[in-house]
């Protein structure tokens, strides 16, 4: 039976100084000085109306991403954060992590930031190379990257994640392992350690780079995850490191099928609407511009996850987790029986893709490693 999840809240800062070329967020280079004060405003009405999708539930966490959100003052973040606790109820334990470039400019807002109430802070080193960190686009170097975590904990962050790549372009193993030693070095809480992909729509994808061979990429990978685990960061997600009791309480919603509300310009959303059994997807207007006009309606589009479709965008996300999920969350995620997918989950079973503990479902070894042959099953 269908059930109401956790709910989380997703803002989106479109901004940023420059736009990577790797990257295919919903960002926009700043030309000018950006309408911090008008958006703030904007991001407060949208607020108001994703609330009647709340169900009442208090928000478990709240995850400010971008684009840049450290270009914005904590001034605008200490209004818009007075604002949701005003007209909504917030977890005792609240998670409240706000997205930030090593650079300079911002790394000098941290202690506001610290003070508005945001407890958690996600750094986009990339990297500590300058070479590379040129070839990325960043507009940090390595000195700024490394700096901006010394702020960060004089400011007060007691949770901080580390966001690093490897597979960069012609990257070679020792470099990447020196990158991942580096980050160790300053003791992060969580790691999100991942591999460069090209998307498409990006100067990347136009342009490709020369990147690293398969067995450059698999030793990184092999050695990498032993040094993670030798200094007591466990992996629970496909590229998520965390200590004890320090993983993502956003993302492990997300992974989960949880709900989560999303403002901003071009922000998604997943509710659960059990007046009709339905499972709701929600995006906002992508560009800025639209978005600060449109005061009456920024949903770009609202549409239902058909029961087709549930199981695997359940999978998707579920099964990135390392603990996998249980039978009777997927029951109560979905609103569908377990029948629904058990033929192909003891099919993978039987192939040690899957495994099984009670009513506990996740991947083997081997299934985690070829994640897209699992989920491939379930189309």
């Amino acid at each position: 039976m269908l059930e109401l999840p956790p709910l989380s809240l997703y803002v989106h800062i479109p901004w940023c100084v420059r736009k990577c070329p790797y990257c295919d967020f919903n960002s926009h280079e700043a030309k000018s000085t950006v309408p911090e004060n008008d958006y703030v405003t904007a991001l407060c009405n949208d607020f108001d109306h994703e609330m009647e999708r709340s169900e009442a539930r208090p928000l478990q966490s709240i995850f400010i991403g971008g684009g840049t959100p450290s270009l914005f003052s904590a001034t605008a973040y200490e209004r818009l954060l007075n604002h949701i606790q005003k007209r909504s109820l917030l977890a005792a334990d609240i998670e409240i992590t706000l997205e930030a470039n090593p650079g300079t400019a911002e790394a000098i807002k941290f202690r506001d930031f610290r003070a508005t109430g945001i407890n958690r802070l996600s750094l986009g080193i990339q990297s500590f190379s300058d070479p590379q960190l040129r070839k990325l686009g960043r507009i940090h170097d390595g000195n700024q990257a490394r700096m901006s975590i010394e702020i960060a904990r004089q400011s007060g962050f007691e949770n901080i994640n580390l966001d690093l790549m490897h597979g960069l372009p012609d990257q070679e193993a020792k470099a990447a392992i020196e990158d991942l030693e580096m980050a160790l070095d300053f003791q992060p809480e969580h790691l999100s350690w991942y591999q460069l992909t090209i998307e498409p729509n990006t100067v990347f994808h136009r342009r490709p780079p020369s990147l690293p061979r398969e067995a450059v990429l698999s030793e990184i990978q092999d050695v990498g995850e032993r040094i993670l685990q030798d200094n007591s960061l466990q992996r629970y997600e496909v590229s998520a490191y965390a200590l004890a009791n320090r993983q993502s309480m956003h993302n492990l919603n997300y992974w989960q099928f949880g709900d989560y509300l999303g403002i901003g310009a071009g922000a998604h959303g997943k509710h659960t609407q059990l007046s009709r059994a339905a499972v709701v997807r929600t995006r906002k207007l992508k560009q800025p511009d639209h978005y600060l006009r449109n005061e009456i309606n920024r949903d770009a589009e609202i549409c239902d996850i058909s029961r087709k479709e549930l199981p695997l965008e359940f999978l998707l996300n579920a099964l990135r987790l390392k603990r996998g999920f249980t039978t009777a969350v997927f029951e109560s995620r979905t609103g569908l029986p377990f029948s629904t997918i058990e033929k192909q989950v003891e099919y993978l079973i039987s192939s040690r893709l899957l495994q099984r503990e009670a009513d506990r479902i996740s991947t083997t070894d081997k299934g985690f490693r070829f994640l897209n042959n699992v989920l491939e099953e379930f189309l």
